[in-house]
Formats: structure tokens, sequence, C-alpha cells
């Protein structure tokens, strides 16, 4: 995944661009490019490295400004990281420009034949391949740049998105999309306007936006209202403008030295303001329009199939035992890029709920769309408005979790569980597993997790303390059992993501079947045992830890004397109903890894090699 962002209008555009990139470089940072248009030539510095890196050398290699312009934030594909591979590219002209989202898989074909007739290439990306698709076709074919572009992408194969420009035609920009999110920001009376991966970079200049879709490209002139086309087939499309609820205020850190550490600390409002208006406890009612519109197609599903990627494949697993343990419906959890290409059995009257924050997992969205061609119903549960996900399911429901800027998900990951808790409660009571009476309890032990997951934050200092004992660990195992099994990989999963110490979760029962022949004095071993479902067989686990000398740290419910008899390092939660466990016991394990990470001064929320989304293959 890479960051694009661009600027037409009467503002200097460099600042612009610059704080755009900055915002856009959660999506990714090995490199970073910018070229401005001074109304005579293009300027352009590119450099392997971050943003920052980019100011510097701008400063050098830029003295002029300009009111046009656009950069990239790379996340290499096509190519190592370095000065020439980073956008972005130009013809062998040097007339048109690109930076480009996305995988073109064919490029090698494509390129061969450019070859044969007599192009050059400076880079070993697929990038400067496709610019110059563009600029043959402008030229053999004798036609403007937009009909070059739509021309050109319907010979390619693979995802995208583009923005090109021609300094021949120095008002307009062109910019198209299949796989990849673009979003186009419109200035008062069409005045400017902005091109982004996402609406972060400029939504302290306007709140009117366009999102295209799949198969879409655009060209943008100043003054003039934008013409939407499919790619396929030149037809003119109305595109809807949507009115942007993002502030400026959400994107910043806040006075948090990470934004990892500010997401961690939203997770109680991010819950509060994903049941807030849906769950009403004095009423026993929750509402959801995405659910209560399709009821029947839920109640006579004979299955659910859960659909996502990383984080969004942990809840859905936290999910598979709220619906089966709630609603007794069975699930089956399937990894997008599995899923896709094994052919899977989908009948017509499946449930496939795809979950991901971003709304643009690549393998997540292909799963959908292959689920659709076979007629099931599917059930989008997503965080970012607009997004590719939530435009292409049948139904579904937003976590409003607000931006989430840090690449290891946090407080996606507590929503999503929050959201799909909802979802099995209401189908419970509805399909006859849940009493009133415990649905009623359900509703009103989730009311109070906020302020439960509130006083784990304040606990912070210990887990601190502890991540200080443990941070130069090569190996850590995780284990938990029933509805604790996710978490357990889930907290694996984000010790890898931000300090690279290897870890691994399992069912704390299948330790016995491989992993305990790793169990020595250096192995941490983190175990989540709570005092609901299989307690007793936790504690039996974690003597079996013991008695090979193994370092536990355990997680267990206030007021627990047992495991803290045993472990070397108790992290208490609150007591709660076993559904809801997982809301919980994530709380500490998230500040573990960050603690880590810091000690060991890693990029927290830009590690290495990671982007937020997965957007190709």
């Amino acid at each position: 995944m890479c960051g694009i962002t661009g600027y037409i209008g009467y503002r200097d555009a460099h600042p612009i661009i610059i704080n755009g990139l900055k915002r856009l470089e959660y999506r990714g940072y090995d490199s970073a490019g910018l070229i401005l248009y001074d109304g005579k030539e293009l300027k352009m510095s590119k450099t392997k490295g971050k943003v920052s890196d980019l100011e510097k050398r701008i400063k050098k290699e830029i003295t002029t400004t300009g009111n046009i312009g656009f950069g990239h934030t790379r996340w290499a594909t096509h190519g190592v990281p370095n000065d020439v591979n980073s956008h972005p590219h130009f013809s062998e002209s040097e007339n048109l420009v690109i930076i480009h989202n996305g995988i073109i898989e064919n490029y090698d074909t494509i390129k061969i034949e450019l070859i044969n007739r007599g192009y050059t290439f400076k880079s070993d990306t697929d990038t400067e391949v496709l610019i110059n698709l563009i600029e043959e076709i402008k030229k053999t074919e004798n036609v403007k740049l937009g009909k070059a572009v739509q021309l050109a992408l319907n010979q390619v194969i693979g995802a995208y998105a583009i923005v090109v420009f021609d300094k021949t035609k120095p008002d307009e920009f062109v910019v198209a999309r299949l796989g990849s999110p673009i979003a186009i920001g419109i200035g008062e009376d069409n005045k400017e306007f902005f091109i982004a991966s996402d609406a972060s970079p400029f939504i302290e200049y306007t709140k009117n936006c366009v999102y295209l879709e799949d198969g879409e490209m655009a060209v943008i002139k100043i003054d003039r209202e934008i013409k939407v086309r499919k790619i396929q087939d030149d037809s003119l499309v109305d595109p809807d403008i949507l009115q942007l609820k993002l502030n400026l205020e959400q994107i910043e850190k806040g006075g948090y030295d990470h934004f990892m550490l500010k997401e961690i600390h939203e997770q109680p409002k991010a819950i509060i303001d994903t049941f807030r208006g849906r769950m009403l406890v004095n009423e026993g009612l929750i509402r959801m329009a995405g659910v209560d519109d399709n009821m029947q197609k839920f109640l006579n599903a004979k299955r659910i199939i859960i659909v996502a990627c990383g984080t969004s494949w942990h809840a859905g697993l936290v999910a598979e035992y709220l619906f089966e343990d709630i609603a007794r419906i069975p699930v089956e959890v399937e990894y997008g890029s599995e899923f896709r290409y094994r052919n899977p059995i989908i009948n017509k009257d499946d449930i496939v709920i795809a979950i991901s924050q971003s709304g643009e997992t690549a393998d997540t969205l292909a799963a959908i769309k292959m689920a659709k061609e076979k007629g099931a119903f599917v059930f989008g549960v997503c965080n970012v408005v607009g997004s590719s996900i939530a435009r292409e399911a049948h139904a579904g429901a937003y976590t409003h979790a607000g931006p989430e800027i840090g690449v290891a998900s946090t407080k996606a990951f507590t929503t999503q569980i929050t959201l799909l808790s909802l979802i099995a409660l209401k189908l419970g009571l509805a399909n006859g597993n849940v009493s009133k009476t415990d649905y009623h309890s359900y509703l009103q032990e989730m009311e109070l997790i906020p302020k439960k997951v509130e006083s784990l934050l304040e606990i912070n200092d210990k887990v601190k303390y502890i991540a200080s004992e443990y941070k130069d660990a090569k190996n850590m195992l995780y284990l938990g059992r029933g509805f604790n099994f996710p978490v357990a990989l889930e907290g694996a999963l984000k010790l890898k993501e931000i300090s690279y110490i290897h870890a691994e979760g399992y069912p704390a029962a299948e330790m016995k079947h491989g992993p305990i022949a790793l169990i020595d004095e250096n192995m941490p071993i983190v175990v989540i045992a709570t005092n609901k479902g299989h307690y007793e067989k936790v504690v039996s686990n974690i003597q079996e830890i013991k008695a090979r000398k193994g370092k536990i740290i355990a997680i267990v419910t206030e007021g627990d004397t047992t495991v803290k008899g045993i472990a070397d390092h108790v992290i208490e939660v609150p007591e709660t109903i076993e559904a809801f466990t997982p809301l919980l016991t994530t709380i500490p394990l998230q500040l573990f890894s960050y603690h880590i990470a810091v000690m060991l001064e890693r990029n927290v929320d830009q590690p290495r090699n990671l982007a937020k989304s997965v957007t190709v293959e």
C-alpha cells in the first residue's frame, strides 16, 4: 500500500502535499517523492526513506513553487526501495508524470514491447512501464491524455490508483482506480481540487469529497465539474459528492508520544461510539439497520462465513465464539487470502461477513466479489466511511472507531468485537437462543465495558515495569482458551509487529502438542487465565510451564489467588461475562507490546516492512 496526494488550484501546492504525505505515511514509508509545476517546468525531488528525508532533500533541489503538484509515499512492491524506484516517474519524453499505488501484473510483457519500440527505462518499477504505455498510446493514437489513460488501463492487468499529469496541458489531472482507493476533495466553486488515498490530507480545506469506484477514472480541471467515466467503455458516471465527518483533531497525536498509544487510550470512547445509538439498554433494544433490514436472511442462514485478514481475522475468531455460543449459528472463519483461491463452497443461503478496518483490504475485497458471484449475502464490518468494502457489500455496519493511524491495530480490534457482539446478541434473541433475562444482562454488562477498559489503562505503569523485565527476550509464547485463544493470537501479533520479537499464540491445551519443547528458563509465556470458561484447565497448563522453569506473565480476573501464587507476574482485569473478556484481556497485551517496542527504540507507528492495510496482493 502506498500513499497518494495531489493538489491543483490557487494555493501553494508544496506545503499541502508535504502535510498530506505526513498524514498518509502510515500507508507506506520506505521512500517518498514530490513534483511541482511552476508554470514552466516540472520540478521533482524523491528519495529513499521517510517524508522527513524528502523534506531535507527538497530544500536542496527545489527552489521554486507552484499551484500544481503531487506526492507519493511508497511501500515497495516492484523494485527495491531506493531513490530511482521512488515515485513520481516520468515518461521518456518527460512530458508525462505519474504516481501509482498498486501492481501492474503484466508489466513485463508490456515493457518488452515498449523496449522493442525504442523506450528505455531508468527504474525497476511497473509504474514507469505504465506511464510510457500511456505516452505511446497518446502519441500513436493521437488522443488526449484522458483517452490515452483509459486505453492504456484497458491493456493492463492488476490493481492501481494513479494520478497522471501532462505538462503540455497543465490545467488538469487524470486519476483512476481499480482495487486501490482514491478520494477527490472539491474546493468551493471548483476553484481547487485535492487528490489523496484517503480524505485526511485535505480535511482542513474542504468537506466535499468524491470517492472513485473500482473501474472509474476522472479528469479534473480547474473551474469545471469533475468528469467521471468508466474505464472499460468510457461511459459517463454521475459521481456522489459526500460530506466528510472527519475532523483535524482526530488525526493528530493529541499530546501522546505515538499514535498507537493514543489509539489504545481512545478505546473506551471508541467502544461507546460503536454501541451509541444502537444499544438501548433501558429499552432492551439493539438497533442496526443493516441487520434489521435483512433479518430474515440472517435467521434463514445455515452458516456464517467470516472473511478477514490480520487483526480483523482475530476479531473474526472471537465472533465465531460469539455467534455459535449466543446465536447457535455455525461459523467458519477464513483468511481472505486463502478463501479467494481455494475454490470454497459458498451457498446462496450463506451469510458472508467481511471485516476490515480500512475497508480496502485487497484479499477481503476479492473474497466479497467472489461470494456475491456465488449468490451469498455479504455484510461488511469496517471503520472507514465510503470505503470499498462498505460500498461493495450488500449491507453492513461501521465500527465508528475514528481514524486509526498506527499501523498496529488496537481500537479496530475492540470495536470490531463490540459490533460483532451486538449482532450476535440481536440474532440470539431473534432466533430464541438467548433468554430475555440473559439478553438484558449482556446489554447491561456491555454498557460497563468502557469504564472497565479505562481502569485497565490506569495500570499502565505496572505493565510498563513488566515489559522492562522482558524487553530482551528473543521469543515469547501466548496461551489462551475459548474466547481468549484469539486474544493470545492477537497479543503475539502485536509483539511481532512493533518490537520484532518472535512470538506465537496457541490454544493453551495445544502447548503439549509441540510448543512445550521450547519452554525453559529463558522463555516468557503470557497466559490469559480469567476465571471464566476452562479456568482449571489453564491453571494446569501454567503448572506444567512452571515445572519446566518457564517465566509466566498471567492475565487474571481481579481477586484471583490461585494463579497469583504460581505466576512470576500477574495483571488483573475486571470481572465480566466470559463473552466480553476479550475486550478487557487485550488491553494489557497492547500496552505490553507498546512499551517493549519503545524500550527497544522501534518505530512504533511505522514498523519495518509493514503498511496499515494491504491493498495489493
